[in-house]
């Protein structure tokens, strides 16, 4: 039997269990029967005449002919997506949906977080989702329309900038000062006790600035949390690196050797190229590179075309 133009609401359904990974995860994203969603997979498996996902008993697996079609899927979708927020913006004198950003904890509480209210003041109609991960969030897969990290992915699709650039120093409280002395030097801290990252959980190699900064620092604590990090060094327990966004005097902290140990990351920010001059989504990016331009520049020289 020949193929046959399948449905939009089939691949629709199935791009979502592509995304998700499993039936019922997409029938909860979607709010519908887990029974409903089997249906539309099975009828565009039979307009396409080929199988899109293998039934294996650790759950499913998309086959060569399903992930054929997701790019052209993907595609449909923005270009749907750009047709309303295309009439909604003629409707309207301001941009307005929803935009979610991922990002890593530690920026997204310190930093971003208490940027948004600026954002609402300005653009009331656009909400704006802040998801947090320790790991990538797949923007190419619409777990969020906007990725800030600490380095450049290239994946088809995306288009990536560099948004800004922060430093990060090491901190200490004064309690943990007065009882282990002051460091004076980096020889110093081979004497010192550190807090840092859970090495064999780390997702992200950009966070492993305490090793850019130190040879075998003597890990006494450490965390897969950021901010548990910072309140550990605040309770006396070490010293910490940390960025300078999340602003650690506030917590009693106070840079060590602040002239002489430094380490920099270049804030990265990824958007699905079909995506980004939505009305939404560029008064969105144009106020994340104002807020970096404003606070934490990128070096000249490093800002892509």
């Amino acid at each position: 039997m020949p193929p046959s133009m399948p449905d939009w609401n089939d691949m629709r359904i199935f791009l979502e269990v592509y995304r998700s990974g499993s039936l019922s995860a997409a029938a909860r994203k979607l709010r519908i029967d887990v029974s409903t969603v089997s249906r539309h997979i099975a009828s565009l498996e039979k307009a396409l005449s080929a199988p899109v996902f293998q039934r294996l008993p650790s759950g499913l697996k998309v086959t060569t002919r399903g992930r054929e079609i997701v790019s052209h899927i993907e595609s449909m979708e923005s270009h749907s997506l750009a047709m309303v927020q295309t009439d909604k913006a003629i409707l309207s004198d301001l941009p307005a949906g929803e935009i979610r950003i991922g990002t890593m904890e530690g920026i997204a509480s310190f930093y971003l977080a208490s940027q948004i209210g600026k954002f609402n003041e300005k653009y009331p109609d656009i909400m704006v989702e802040l998801l947090t991960s320790p790991h990538q969030v797949h923007v190419n897969r619409r777990e969020a329309d906007l990725f800030l990290s600490f380095y450049a992915h290239d994946v088809k699709g995306l288009d990536i900038l560099p948004v800004g650039k922060f430093r990060l120093y090491l901190y200490a409280h004064s309690d943990y000062l007065q009882q282990y002395g002051v460091p004076a030097n980096v020889s110093d801290l081979s004497h010192h006790k550190f807090i840092s990252y859970i090495g064999d959980l780390i997702q992200l190699d950009t966070v492993r600035w305490l090793d850019d900064a130190i040879n075998n620092p003597k890990i006494i604590f450490s965390s897969s949390s950021l901010v548990a990090q910072m309140f550990a060094a605040a309770s006396g327990t070490g010293i910490a690196m940390l960025p300078e966004f999340m602003k650690a005097e506030r917590f009693g902290l106070q840079r060590v050797l602040e002239n002489t140990v430094e380490v920099s990351r270049v804030v990265w920010l990824s958007v699905h190229s079909e995506l980004r001059y939505l009305p939404k989504m560029k008064v969105f990016i144009n106020f994340l590179l104002n807020i970096f331009e404003n606070d934490y520049p990128n070096t000249p020289g490093i800002r892509l075309e």
